[in-house]
């Protein structure tokens, strides 16, 4: 069976909010999610980096801040030197999400060193394939919209200033689902 490993750090748990949803969606294909929660920039990645490297495919998430991934996933990323000297994660499927305060606010910066980590590490990125939300005919997308904020490299979800029970909107988790259900039937395809 195909399993998914999604490595996550989430500071106010908004960003866990969409982890879990990416989570539904690659059980939604039929595959088998793993969440893989980064606690701070400090601790010992060894069983993490040891999951994630057993998984068909990776998605990353981070919130946003100062326009970037948080401290404790770009920590993650280089305690995952020793994989990317080694090829480990070559070919295998990967994704990023990337949560913050406003609908823009440099998330694609956060999401481009996500797609850059992907890169060094000879992964194969998959995007979200959604238009943007604003297609219907809406000058605005509203906040049950999927893709209501326009992302194609990877799913950005902005959360107000409330509790993870309120906020990201329900269009940022159905975006966040499809994103986990496309990565987890494009690493089911490759391993077939």
């Amino acid at each position: 069976m195909t399993t998914i490993a999604i490595v996550y750090h989430s500071g106010y748990g908004h960003t866990a909010v969409v982890a879990q949803a990416v989570a539904e969606g690659v059980t939604r294909a039929g595959a088998t999610p793993k969440l893989l929660k980064i606690e701070n920039a400090a601790q010992d990645f060894a069983p993490l980096l040891e999951e994630a490297s057993k998984a068909d495919g990776i998605i990353f998430g981070t919130p946003v801040y100062m326009g970037d991934v948080s401290a404790a996933l770009k920590a993650f990323f280089e305690a995952s030197s020793k994989i990317w000297y080694t090829q480990g994660w070559a070919g295998k499927v990967a994704a990023g999400f990337a949560n913050g305060l406003t609908a823009a606010g440099n998330k694609d910066n956060a999401l481009g060193s996500i797609f850059v980590l992907a890169m060094q590490q000879g992964m194969i990125w998959v995007g979200t394939g959604l238009m943007p939300g604003n297609m219907e005919g809406n000058s605005k997308a509203a906040p049950e919209a999927m893709n209501r904020l326009s992302y194609s490299i990877g799913v950005g979800t902005q959360s107000d200033n409330a509790g993870p029970d309120v906020t990201p909107p329900s269009g940022d988790k159905d975006t966040a689902r499809h994103l986990g259900e496309r990565v987890a039937k494009i690493a089911a395809k490759l391993s077939a």
